[in-house]
Order: structure tokens, then C-alpha cells, then sequence
């Protein structure tokens, strides 16, 4: 059973990767990640969406006829985004209103919607439950290194505005990485966004694959 959680940790955080391996969730993936505390903030209120939205399906699956499924999905992940949203407001106001619309378009993001048909219908409850929570966390972590990129390379910081935006707790973590004068404006612009995006694709099918080889090195000289 451990080992199974530690699968879906391992899906959720690397193996399948909304953004990296599955492609899903690209439009805030390219709207929300001109810094690292945007994709960071746009992260965490996915994740707290996907995770009680599969801990709901997963409750009342048995009662989810296959007709009605589809509509029952969505009217959940709306009523939790409805809650983020509204919690948002109330306790994180300044970042809520940088992500602004894309709060409420996470009822629209196909990730969360995804992982309900595919893993939370089927699956018992706390599996499900950590489905949502690593999948969300495997969107925070992809989001926010884009946006960690992104932001170094378009504007010099990391993590600009992070006590305004996150909390005063998290000023530690405002860093000035490059002078102002050798940043790359396009990098905070859309084409920098579908660039480093790519590029993470890309690098991350690498590690892959060369992990890939490395186990098969290793099994080869085990056998020998």
C-alpha cells in the first residue's frame, strides 16, 4: 500500500506531470507565470481545487450514474473554486486580484476535470485524495519553475512582490538574481512563456530518458 501512495506522489509530482508530460492546464500555465509568485499562488489554488474535488467524487462515487457524470464534475469543481475564490479574497486579496479571472477559469482547466474521470471515479477515497493533492503540487512545482525562469531572465528577481502578495512570512524569498539592465524583456512576454515552457518539456524528457538508461545500466551489471 506505501508503495502505491508513493506512485501517485511520484506521478502527481514528476512521472505525469500536467504541464510537463500531459500538456494540460497550458493557458494559465502561459498567462499566470511572468514571475514565480504568480505561478506559485496560481499553483496552490489549483491544487486546493483538485484535491477536494477528488475527495468528493471519490465519496459519492457509487452514486455518479455515467449519464450525469460529466455535468456532476464540473458543477464540484465549481463549487470548490467558488470557494477558493471566495477565500481568496478574504485572506490573500492582493494576489487574488493579480490572478484575478483565472481563478474562477480553473473550472474550465482540463487538469482537475482529467484526474476525476480518470483516477478519482475509479479509486477509493484516500488515494484520491492524494491524487489531487500531488497532482495539484506537480502543477504548483511546474508552474512556479517557469515562472522562476521567466522572471530571472525577464526582470533580474525571483520571487518579486512576495510578502505583498503571499504574506510578510514569505519576504525571505524575494531575491534580486541579475542586474535590471541585462534583462530580457520577452522572457515576461508571451513568446518567453511558450519558449521556456517548451524547453522544460523538453529537458525533463531528457532526465528521463537518461534515468532511463541508467536503470537499464544497472540492471545489465546486476545480471552480469
Amino acid at each position: 500500500m506505501a508503495s502505491d501512495y508513493g506512485r501517485i506522489a511520484r506521478d502527481g509530482l514528476w512521472d505525469n506531470n500536467g504541464v510537463l508530460c500531459m500538456l494540460l492546464g497550458m493557458c494559465p500555465t502561459m498567462a499566470m507565470t511572468t514571475s514565480a509568485t504568480n505561478g506559485f499562488g496560481m499553483g496552490l489554488a489549483t491544487a486546493a481545487v483538485m484535491a477536494a474535488s477528488n475527495l468528493l467524487v471519490a465519496l459519492f462515487r457509487e452514486r455518479i450514474t455515467q449519464e450525469v457524470r460529466i455535468p456532476v464534475y464540473i458543477l464540484i469543481v465549481a463549487a470548490m473554486v467558488t470557494l477558493v475564490d471566495l477565500t481568496m479574497n478574504a485572506w490573500l486579496h492582493e494576489l487574488y486580484k493579480v490572478l484575478g479571472l483565472f481563478i474562477p477559469l480553473i473550472v474550465s482547466n482540463c487538469l482537475p476535470l482529467a484526474r476525476l474521470e480518470a483516477f478519482a471515479a475509479k479509486e477509493p477515497v484516500l488515494p484520491s485524495l492524494l491524487d489531487g493533492i500531488f497532482m495539484g503540487l506537480g502543477f504548483t512545482l511546474a508552474l512556479t519553475a517557469i515562472g522562476a525562469v521567466r522572471e530571472i531572465l525577464g526582470a533580474g528577481t525571483l520571487f518579486a512582490d512576495a510578502s505583498l502578495l503571499l504574506g510578510p512570512a514569505f519576504r525571505f524569498l524575494e531575491l534580486r538574481i541579475l542586474p535590471a539592465d541585462s534583462a530580457v524583456l520577452m522572457m515576461i512576454l508571451p513568446p518567453g512563456g511558450f519558449l521556456t515552457a517548451g524547453l522544460m518539456v523538453v529537458a525533463k524528457r531528457i532526465l528521463d530518458v537518461r534515468a532511463g538508461k541508467g536503470i537499464q545500466m544497472a540492471g545489465a551489471h546486476s545480471v552480469a
